[in-house]
């Protein structure tokens, strides 16, 4: 699907300054930039490193382009002499602010947040880091599978006789961008009764060790310290990828009814009055033997057959999908979770699409990733006033 820009929007009207780089900066801001917003994204001439990164399309890095819709670009050296009074007049008029560089780097450009309140007090800072702005590790550089080791997800990710194991993907990134995300809506609302903004400090160790939820808590309460499990569930059985005649299917019939539906459908109604299988408890215990059975079943038809048999049964399952078939599925295309838009290099791309569905104001992507410095007199000439000539000198200095 193609967006149409002109849809009404929810952040319509806000301005964002992206000063971040990677992934968590930059996908927050791209969050409330596909809401509405207005997004000028910061980087150094020539662009950030970010864009360097594989893979590439058309000698563009794929990277920035899932993580900078819906922005404008602007170039900026940071270490110029020049930069702070273009820092100031861009948070002048800003109304929120989001970045991830180590904690203190902002203070040593001259821009802490007490002074961006100086100059704006409705300004929000958002400032996402590894490990938080204050803590005995605020100071350490981390990147996402540092946050994976340091927050206990790798030593539960796994097969029980494996290593720990990272999560396939920058999930600490992602889910650090999400409270970043939320943490400048919900400093937006107080605004609106303060008339103030505020610093919200998101730490991305502090974001993945949130999901860790009963382990964490059943650690400090009873001492329980939960082993990997790989693909099972560890409170209900049977629930775990099965082996077809083909491939393979995950199944979760981890309670009593779904047990008796998912007996049913395999011709084994008997295995709910087995004692052995009569509650979770028991299956708990013989889980090795029901999931011998279930995969006796499984293992003797296809994928599709197995699939078929349990959605007349009403059992949850899903089919263990590549990537290919993931991408492919006729629930992402449903769902308009890949997009296509214009990019003025590499030509019609395709880019994740916005899992926030508003029914009055949805959101939109409605601009490609801009190109370095794409925007500056846009931002530079219109939004501060400078002349086309002040602009063109900023340019030969290095400022831009």
């Amino acid at each position: 699907m193609h967006y149409s820009p002109e849809k009404r929007t929810a952040l319509g009207g806000l301005r964002v300054l992206d000063l971040s780089r990677f992934i968590a900066g930059p996908l927050c801001c791209q969050i409330l930039g596909d809401m509405g917003a207005e997004v000028i994204k910061v980087e150094r001439p020539g662009g950030e490193d970010a864009r360097r990164h594989r893979p590439f399309y058309r000698d563009n890095s794929i990277y920035t382009m899932v993580f900078n819709r819906n922005k404008l670009g602007v170039t900026l050296n940071t270490r110029h002499i020049g930069a702070t009074g273009i820092l100031e007049a861009l948070v002048a008029r800003s109304d929120v602010v989001v970045e991830n560089y180590r904690p203190g780097t902002l203070e040593k450009m001259g821009l802490s947040f007490d002074r961006m309140h100086e100059i704006n007090p409705r300004v929000i800072l958002v400032s996402i880091s590894g490990f938080g702005q204050h803590g005995r590790n605020s100071k350490r550089a981390l990147f996402d599978a540092v946050a994976q080791a340091e927050s206990g997800l790798m030593s539960v990710t796994g097969s029980p006789q494996g290593e720990p194991m990272m999560v396939g993907t920058f999930i600490a990134d992602y889910v650090a961008a999400f409270h970043g995300a939320m943490g400048a809506m919900t400093a937006l609302l107080a605004r609106t009764i303060t008339g103030l903004g505020q610093h919200v400090d998101v730490a991305c160790v502090d974001a993945l060790f949130s999901t860790m939820g009963t382990y964490a808590s059943a650690y400090a309460m009873l001492g329980k310290v939960p082993g990997r499990s790989g693909n099972r569930d560890q409170i209900t059985v049977p629930a775990n990828v099965f082996k077809t005649r083909d491939d393979r299917i995950y199944i979760h019939a981890g309670t009593n009814p779904l047990f008796r539906r998912l007996a049913a459908v395999m011709g084994r109604p008997d295995l709910v009055d087995d004692e052995r299988f009569s509650n979770q408890e028991r299956r708990l215990a013989n889980i090795d033997l029901i999931e011998g059975l279930v995969e006796g079943w499984t293992s003797s038809l296809s994928r599709e057959e197995v699939a078929a048999a349990l959605s007349t049964a009403g059992v949850p399952f899903a089919k263990v999908a590549t990537l290919a078939e993931a991408v492919e599925s006729e629930q992402i295309e449903d769902r308009e979770m890949l997009v296509n838009i214009d990019h003025p290099l590499a030509g019609r791309i395709t880019v994740p699409g916005i899992p926030i569905k508003l029914s009055d104001t949805p959101g939109n992507v409605r601009k490609a990733p801009p190109l370095p410095g794409e925007d500056n007199d846009r931002v530079y000439g219109d939004l501060l006033g400078m002349t086309s000539d002040e602009v063109a000198d900023m340019c030969k200095s290095g400022l831009i």
